[in-house]
């Protein structure tokens, strides 16, 4: 209410012959009972919708934390190649980023948590419902699911630098994020897959717990690793020579760059907190603030002791 008809409302109330005094008093009391109203509103109807925003604010930060641990990889990599196939290596993780997007939103997350129902204890292969996201309405989740699946086809670009084309490596990102990796996530976080933790009738009780994608996004990400160093062998020259004769000692192919190399794990380590703190956001609970912010403790901490233990070991 703004100041002239609070003054106008005091003077009709009070009458033209009231004191400065009663006026006062009268615009006080008005102040108040506004404030009152105000709050009322927010505790009875508007509370639950600052929640909701809250949440949803929050995860889409944390899928853009996540998302930029693109980068970090692409640091990485890029540094630990020679400088000949930078530009090769960094279109690869361009690649995931992008073939991840499309193939994920047409059918992987569909796949993964489409048409998901918990309050039936039946077990589902895949889902089966949401593709191009039809009848979705959490995108907050999306992004966050997303910026996942593109994590794991990007720890796959480390172990095939230098030696794959692009066109098979845009084939395997779109194969890995629309199908590999929703199988799996639907069987571990889905209410309906049969490993999942959040269904009604758990394996054996109690089912796989996965909180942040331990299992789902990095064992998925490195047995694909392991599965594509195999097909494609080493580099060239790494162990035989033009030949074909193998060499009396591996040839290095040592990184170009330090500093890219550094710059990468700084963003891969930050990239984390979302990764990690985000993750807590989808557990329902009475802790979820405590779980976020020991997520965040944690994943310090983890970062903190795996750099001093690497270097005393390297």
């Amino acid at each position: 209410m703004a100041s002239n008809d609070l003054y106008q409302v005091c003077t009709a109330q009070e009458g033209d012959d009231a004191s400065a005094t009663q006026l006062l008093q009268c615009v006080t009391q008005q102040l108040a009972a506004a404030q009152q109203t105000s709050n009322n509103a927010i505790d009875g109807g508007y509370s639950s919708e600052i929640t909701i925003s809250s949440r949803t604010l929050v995860l889409v930060i944390s899928a853009a934390m996540a998302f930029f641990m693109q980068a970090g990889f692409a640091m990485i990599c890029a540094g630990a190649v020679r400088k000949k196939n930078v530009r090769n290596t960094m279109m690869k993780n361009l690649l995931d980023a992008c073939g991840a997007a499309i193939a994920f939103f047409a059918i992987g997350y569909a796949f993964a948590f489409g048409g998901s129902d918990h309050d039936s204890s039946d077990k589902t292969f895949i889902g089966n419902a949401n593709f191009f996201l039809k009848d979705e309405d959490d995108y907050a989740f999306f992004l966050f699911q997303y910026a996942f699946s593109a994590a794991s086809a990007t720890i796959v670009a480390g172990t095939l630098a230098e030696r794959c084309q692009m066109a098979a490596y845009l084939c395997y990102s779109v194969m890995l994020t629309g199908w590999v990796y929703p199988v799996v996530a639907h069987s571990i976080w889905s209410p309906n897959g049969f490993l999942s933790a959040y269904s009604i009738d758990p394996l054996w009780g109690v089912g796989m717990i996965d909180f942040a994608g331990s299992g789902v996004v990095h064992v998925t990400g490195g047995v694909t690793a392991l599965f594509a160093t195999m097909i494609l062998g080493p580099r060239r020259g790494r162990f035989h020579d033009a030949a074909g004769c193998p060499l009396e000692t591996p040839r290095e192919f040592p990184g170009h760059s330090q500093a890219l190399q550094m710059l990468g794990t700084f963003i891969l380590w930050f990239g984390w907190y979302g990764f990690n703190c985000g993750t807590a956001l989808l557990h329902e609970g009475e802790n979820v603030e405590s779980i976020f912010a020991l997520a965040g403790v944690n994943s310090t901490l983890a970062a903190g002791m795996a750099g001093v233990t690497a270097l005393f070991f390297n």
